[in-house]
């Protein structure tokens, strides 16, 4: 049985530093976010203006952890179900 709150704990940790970093290297390098979108998911998408602000960062910090605490949840919970 898998302990949902420490994986939970763990998972958020991990997704906010990454997050960070990831932030962070978007904001000093916006061509990376347009690189990205072309080479690493193959589209050419127009992807309108860069919106470096603390209100986008603390928004989107706080949908990542809203999106990965339900993830693994979900992981979590499916995990513990199915019998061995």
């Amino acid at each position: 049985m898998i302990s949902s709150k420490h994986l939970i704990k763990t998972s958020l940790a991990w997704v906010n530093i990454v997050y960070i970093i990831c932030f962070v290297g978007v904001a000093l390098f916006p061509e990376s976010r347009i690189q990205f979108v072309r080479y690493a998911i193959h589209a050419d998408i127009p992807l309108g203006k860069n919106v470096i602000t603390i209100g986008s960062f603390i928004s989107g910090l706080i949908w990542w952890n809203i999106m990965v605490a339900f993830g693994v949840w979900l992981f979590v919970f499916i995990y513990n179900r199915i019998k061995k």
